[in-house]
């Protein structure tokens, strides 16, 4: 499967030890399947650091047998449980190698409060 990460420069090698720990899946490294997406990202931040967009393309066995995987179908409450905790700093992500689901935009914590 061909995976997208939009950012300001080229990434051969992802480490997540440079990625936030308070986002909606924890600490690591984020990636999408949407180039179009991985555009946005890659411009909203080259806009916020004034530098030029960059999207990066990795390839990923589809066997995904080998790793622990925790997929998130739909935004669910058991979703929303989850990205609360990691926005909140549970190292919860840490037992799962993948994790695959919707970030949540700002309106869903509005909400939440």
């Amino acid at each position: 499967m061909i995976l997208f990460h939009g950012t300001t420069e080229i990434i051969d090698k992802p480490n997540v030890s440079f990625s936030k720990s308070y986002l909606d899946f924890g600490k690591g490294f984020y990636l999408t399947a949407y180039q179009k997406q991985a555009e946005k990202w890659a411009l909203r931040k080259a806009l916020r650091k004034q530098k030029s967009a960059t999207v990066n393309v990795y390839e990923l066995s589809d066997d995904l047998e080998k790793y622990n995987v925790l997929q998130f179908r739909q935004e669910n409450e058991k979703w929303l449980d989850f990205v609360c905790a990691c926005r909140k700093g549970n190292s919860i992500y840490k037992n799962y190698d993948i994790i695959i689901g919707a970030v949540a935009n700002d309106d869903v914590f509005k909400t939440v409060d």
